[in-house]
């Protein structure tokens, strides 16, 4: 399959997911237009209603060997990388959202790694390539870097079991990642449409089936924070809960399958970890809605609990989501306010 992308000359697909984005789009694509020499852009909008749609024909045709378009009715963000990681001719893979971008310099030390890569031979070539990600508080002039030097060496291919530890905010999220298409393509990987949060499922269902991974020491990617119906903000997080809870119990069931009991054990620790936090943050999103929401938390552990006993003993009684299980009101507030501290103190999201 990487053979018939050789052909192509194309390196990299980056796509990008567009839903009534045209106030940004063109910071985004014109990041990524920097480098044109083996990338493909593949640009969906995913059924717009503003100008998105027609900018992003305007790419198409002022860049017709890079840019190409899909119009499509509204599915969701992951609705939208299923149709560009379809339509892929890259060896390898990476989806940017469209009110992100990359920084410059970064992106043309990760074209000339990726190019050299392309023109190796398939088995020497990385399953994934790291590279570090920027939360990028534009309006009030913050930036926070996300970095994996101590996880990883730099510029030399290694094995999960040759990674570090993960720091408490460190996980392999989207926007540090690019995969070998062809490993998105053996794990099966088909995200839910409809539905926010994909992201943490595009990160970690395809990793059982990495064996290399480069790590480039670059800050790559800016992850733009502040829109007030961005999926992040906390009243978004809370209006969307159901969506939130579907995803983390469709990661519970991935963690609970062969393909993470069989894998290399400091990769099955971190996939552990990463449905740990995912319980907390559905969980602590549940209690944001008072009674009910206690009453919802009881019956997402309960499910689990039926679903996976195993992944539930360890998520309850041995990790950090089982911290956010104090009974009754007042365990609630203690969770909340433990919740905002962290958030304060690490600046996560």
């Amino acid at each position: 399959m990487d053979i018939d992308r050789e052909k192509e000359g194309k390196c990299l697909t980056v796509t990008v997911p567009c839903y009534n984005s045209e106030s940004y789009l063109e910071r985004c694509v014109e990041s990524l237009l920097k480098e044109r020499d083996g990338l493909e852009i593949i640009l969906v909008d995913d059924g717009s209603t503003d100008r998105t749609g027609q900018l992003a024909d305007q790419y198409a045709r002022a860049y017709p060997d890079v840019v190409r378009v899909v119009h499509k009715k509204n599915g969701g963000h992951g609705s939208g990388v299923n149709a560009g990681l379809m339509l892929a001719n890259g060896i390898y893979f990476k989806v940017v959202d469209s009110d992100d971008w990359l920084d410059e310099a970064a992106f043309h030390k990760l074209m000339s790694v990726l190019r050299f890569w392309c023109r190796t031979k398939e088995e020497k070539r990385p399953d994934l390539v790291v590279c570090n990600y920027v939360y990028d508080h534009l309006e009030e002039g913050k930036t926070k870097a996300v970095r994996y030097g101590n996880l990883f060496p730099e510029q030399k291919i290694c094995r999960w079991d040759e990674i570090g530890c993960f720091s408490p905010e460190q996980y392999l999220v989207m926007h540090a990642l690019i995969f070998r298409t062809g490993v998105l393509y053996d794990c099966g990987l088909k995200l839910p449409e409809h539905t926010f949060y994909v992201d943490n499922l595009f990160a970690n269902c395809p990793l059982p089936f990495v064996q290399r991974i480069y790590y480039l020491n670059e800050d790559l990617y800016h992850y733009y924070l502040g829109r007030e119906d961005q999926s992040v903000n906390e009243k978004v997080l809370v209006s969307r809960i159901d969506q939130q809870i579907l995803v983390t119990q469709l990661g519970n069931r991935f963690v609970g399958s062969d393909a993470v009991q069989n894998t290399e054990p400091k990769l099955r620790r971190y996939l552990y970890r990463n449905s740990s936090i995912m319980m907390a943050i559905s969980t602590i999103h549940l209690l944001m809605l008072g009674k009910e929401g206690r009453q919802r938390r009881k019956k997402l552990w309960q499910s689990l609990k039926k679903e996976n006993p195993k992944l539930y003993r360890r998520l309850r009684l041995g990790s950090i989501s089982g911290l956010t299980c104090l009974p009754g009101a007042s365990g609630a507030a203690v969770v909340l306010g433990g919740y905002r501290m962290a958030r304060r103190i690490w600046q996560f999201q």
